[in-house]
């Protein structure tokens, strides 16, 4: 008996450790965005917040287990805390891509069960699988035997016609049964047939309040929000129901958003940005990246939106989107449309 007693308190103690370790890394998350956060986006952003936690796009598991590793998993190191999302639905091959994934760095491996494209849905992964959460908890439990690094899911509150009130805490309860150690839950169903991508990011209702009720029944586990989070402001009225807020296109529209992260939601002393470093810290990335081949918008793309409401911000866009792509491009072209800025 009092073996068991103790065996039991060392597993609280391990589950407090992993919701404080969460708390640490997640409380404010750039989401995962497919064709989007890339190694250059995740660098980018890296320049206006220290603290965030940043996502890799989707990868699928045979594309790390078979395909181009430096191609599909290399980072800057400035880039922790960087997660690695991962899609598939075998528990083997989840299994070895998560210890690829740990091998490269990342800080976390996280699993989408979230994602409702057609092609996705073809493969039989993400939103699909929250039918199937055996195979969700099967695959979890794999890639927490396979690496020491925290193993995260991100899910919908529900698909189709499923209840979301009895489908999100079964789906729940199993998969941190099976060791997940944190839960992010976009606070909408996913339709599987009938809307696209797209549609399904804004037509199904958000349901906020059915995360915060998961989340008072789960409270000794990190579970975080996604979905329509459009400011610091709503984040931090989140903060107040869930462990960590996620916020995507928002983040990646207007990135500047990201500039009081560290302040507003870690509490650090605010830091004045300096544009001029900035452009001088992406130059010397991008004349970097030039010299191993890469072209100059695939980094510039990212930094479309940084001065978005301020004047000139048109011809910002305009310069970086034209110029960025003709054959020579350089890095030169950062600071000719930062010359059409009007700083307030």
């Amino acid at each position: 008996m009092a073996k068991g007693g103790s065996e039991e308190k060392i597993s609280e103690n391990y589950n407090f450790f992993r919701l404080k370790t969460h708390q640490q890394l997640g409380r404010f998350s750039v989401a995962p965005m497919l064709g989007w956060t890339d190694r250059h986006c995740r660098f980018f952003h890296r320049q206006l917040t220290e603290r965030a936690l940043l996502y890799s796009e989707m990868i699928v598991d045979d594309a790390v287990i078979h395909g181009d590793r430096t191609r599909f998993l290399a980072f800057s190191d400035i880039e922790h805390p960087v997660a690695l999302q991962l899609g598939g639905s075998n528990a083997k091959k989840l299994a070895e891509a998560a210890r690829i994934g740990a091998d490269f760095g990342y800080d976390e491996i996280n699993l989408n069960i979230g994602c409702p494209s057609k092609r996705v849905q073809y493969a039989a992964f993400g939103a699909c699988l929250m039918k199937e959460v055996n195979t969700v908890a099967y695959a979890v439990n794999a890639m927490k035997k396979a690496v020491l690094v925290p193993i995260t899911v991100k899910c919908r509150i529900g698909i189709d016609e499923q209840n979301s009130e009895e489908t999100l805490d079964k789906f729940g309860e199993q998969v941190l049964s099976a060791g997940a150690d944190a839960i992010w839950i976009h606070a909408r169903k996913a339709w599987l047939k009938g809307l696209s991508s797209k549609e399904n990011r804004e037509i199904p209702p958000l349901d906020y309040e059915r995360v915060y009720r998961f989340r008072e029944k789960y409270h000794r586990s990190f579970i975080g929000i996604n979905g329509g989070i459009q400011s610091l402001d709503e984040a931090i009225t989140h903060l107040k129901h869930v462990d960590g807020v996620m916020i995507g296109r928002t983040a990646y529209h207007n990135p500047l958003l990201l500039m009081d992260v560290d302040r507003r939601i870690y509490g650090q002393k605010a830091k004045k940005l300096n544009y001029t470093t900035l452009l001088d810290q992406m130059a010397a990335y991008i004349d970097a990246y030039i010299c191993n081949g890469g072209r100059v918008s695939h980094v510039t793309r990212n930094m479309i939106g940084l001065f978005h409401g301020f004047k000139g911000a048109r011809r910002w866009r305009q310069i970086l989107s034209t110029e960025s792509i003709s054959c020579g491009a350089t890095s030169s072209v950062l600071f000719k449309a930062f010359k059409e800025i009007v700083l307030p």
